[in-house]
């Protein structure tokens, strides 16, 4: 038996209901051709790095499946089906044949939904980028200074 994933790019206001039907129209064909269903998951909402069909976020979505000697047939009907059935849901799709021995574990980053929210300063931090850390008291008090010197100095350089 063959192993396949499917990756999949929705428009970014599919429903619950839609990613249902879409996992079982899925389903139903990969079935009818003697294959089996190994995992379908919903990666979550990622921002894209350049817009497609106007969009410019989407949502991904992982099938993945076996099946025997039908497989040339299933894949040409998968083409089929997004083509022309699953237009209106999915934007791109990209079908891989994954080795049969090779393990299904697979490290995603976080979607958008998952991603919790941080302040300025931590990511500062976090980065190396102390330098534009907002400024305490005393040194916003010297900088005013500073900045009003300079603005003395100019005026009477223009003068």
């Amino acid at each position: 038996m063959s192993r396949y994933e499917v990756l999949m790019l929705t428009v970014p206001e599919i429903t619950q209901d839609e990613s249902r039907q879409l996992e079982d129209k899925l389903e139903k064909l990969i079935e009818s051709f003697k294959g089996v269903v190994i995992s379908f998951e919903r990666w979550g909402k990622y921002r894209l790095a350049y817009p497609v069909n106007k969009n410019d976020y989407g949502v991904y979505f992982l099938l993945r499946f076996e099946v025997g000697e039908n497989a040339n047939a299933l894949l040409d009907e998968l083409k089929m089906m997004f083509a022309v059935k699953l237009n209106n849901l999915v934007m791109r799709h990209m079908t891989t044949r994954l080795d049969a021995d090779a393990s299904l574990a697979y490290q995603r980053p976080p979607a958008l939904e998952e991603t919790p929210g941080r302040d300025v300063d931590s990511f500062l931090r976090e980065n190396k980028m102390e330098g534009l850390l907002s400024i305490d008291g005393k040194k916003a008090a010297e900088a005013e200074v500073a900045v009003e010197t300079e603005e003395q100095s100019a005026e009477e350089a223009a003068a």
